[in-house]
């Protein structure tokens, strides 16, 4: 396939951010139960949210350079029934509505107890939202990865590793983030953060391990005698059959030869699993403040060559016809 560029910032940008806000609601949860220290609700809550809605208004800027007619873009949330863009669409504006509120209510203070659990645990207008928000970001991911996971005749994609190779990328890029936003701020979470980043991160290269081999490994259902309708065994285009290009090529064909897509892929695999796991660990040894921003600069760049890779792998059946762009 033909990789969207804007497709590839819509879906690493509101990931990270799904996973920053995730981060956050954890936190909070953990500090409620007395197993981390109560933060401060101006600095880390409202900017952390802040940060997390920054994210998320640029991956929707970003994706109305995908759409040939933007003003038309509400439209896509019509067939909420049977389209999982539909229901993306939908899931999106909510969840970055959640993340506005949540910020608000610790901007302005509004978290005095509502009622308590158990007298341990004490309930807050912040955490109700903020534990909403969370399924809504689960939401949100599914929706996403859906989008692709349900494409029956693009077998890379048609997968469960689909969803969950989505989910595991958003939560670690999010919860690095976080590691990175608590040392900038000079709060002392970086441990806490940074650990499960490295369990997420651990948890996304084994997906994503397992989805290459399985793709690697795919045998297609459809080739170029039956895309022609000739039985001939050793069919072979030449020529693409006309002079100029057309809207099949421009879509379908990525245009990238075997050896760039094998240096695409370590590059991703190298910046997305290994580079961040080792910032992460010598910077809870070093207590540096900026050697965890490092770790989601790195893994950020590398999402974006995963992501990229992960439209590239996808074998369109239209190529079966058009199997040279030349």
């Amino acid at each position: 396939m033909h990789p969207a560029f804007s497709v590839i910032f819509l879906t690493t940008l509101i990931g990270a951010a799904q996973g920053l806000f995730l981060a956050l609601v954890t936190g909070q949860v953990y500090s409620l139960a007395k197993l981390l220290e109560a933060q401060d609700n101006l600095r880390f809550y409202a900017l952390g949210s802040a940060l997390a809605l920054v994210l998320l208004v640029a991956g929707l800027i970003a994706s109305f350079f995908h759409l040939g007619h933007p003003e038309r873009a509400w439209r896509s949330a019509a067939q909420w029934r049977t389209s999982w863009l539909s229901r993306e669409v939908i899931a999106l504006p909510l969840f970055m509505l959640l993340v506005a509120l949540y910020g608000l209510i610790h901007y302005e203070g509004w978290t005095q107890p509502l009622f308590s659990i158990r007298g341990v645990v004490d309930v807050d207008a912040s955490l109700i939202v903020g534990v909403v928000g969370a399924l809504v970001a689960f939401l949100l991911y599914v929706c996403t990865a859906m989008i692709y996971a349900s494409l029956r005749f693009l077998q890379e994609w048609h997968s469960p590793l689909t969803v969950l190779n989505f989910v595991f990328f958003g939560l670690a890029s999010g919860f690095t983030l976080a590691a990175a936003f608590t040392a900038w701020i000079g709060v002392h979470l970086v441990g806490f953060y940074g650990a499960w980043a490295v369990v997420f991160t651990l948890l996304a290269v084994f997906t994503r391990l397992a989805s290459l081999y399985r793709n690697a490994r795919i045998k297609q259902k459809s080739s170029l005698q039956t895309a022609i309708g000739v039985r001939h065994t050793t069919v072979r285009q030449k020529a693409q059959g006309f002079i100029g290009g057309s809207f099949n090529t421009r879509e379908f064909f990525h245009g990238r030869g075997e050896s760039a897509l094998k240096w695409i892929r370590r590059g991703f695999l190298l910046l997305v699993f290994v580079a961040p796991v080792a910032l992460l660990g010598v910077a809870w040894y070093l207590h540096s403040a900026w050697l965890p921003l490092l770790a989601f600069v790195s893994q950020y760049l590398g999402l974006l060559l995963e992501r990229y890779y992960f439209f590239t792998e996808a074998r369109h059946p239209q190529n079966l016809y058009y199997q040279s762009m030349y």
